[in-house]
C-alpha cells in the first residue's frame, strides 16, 4: 500500500493533467475571542453611509440585481 504522502502526490498530478492547482487558504478563526473583537472593533468603524454607497455601486454593477 502506498504511503498517504505517495497518494497526495498522485492525487495533485491528476488534477494538474485536469487544468487544476491546489489552493490553500488561511483564514482568522472566528471562533477566537481575539479575532471577534478586532472584527467588531473594524465594524465599529465603518461610515454607515460609504457602505451604502459601495452597496448601491455593487447593486448597479451586478449581473444578478432585480431590475
Amino acid at each position: 500500500m502506498r504511503t498517504a504522502a505517495e497518494r497526495m502526490k498522485m492525487m495533485r498530478e491528476r488534477r494538474r493533467k485536469r487544468g487544476l492547482r491546489e489552493l490553500r487558504l488561511v483564514a482568522p478563526d472566528a471562533r477566537s475571542k481575539t479575532v471577534r473583537k478586532r472584527v467588531a472593533a473594524q465594524v465599529g468603524r465603518l461610515d454607515p453611509e460609504h457602505e451604502r454607497e459601495v452597496m448601491a455601486w455593487i447593486e448597479a454593477v451586478s449581473e444578478f440585481h432585480d431590475s
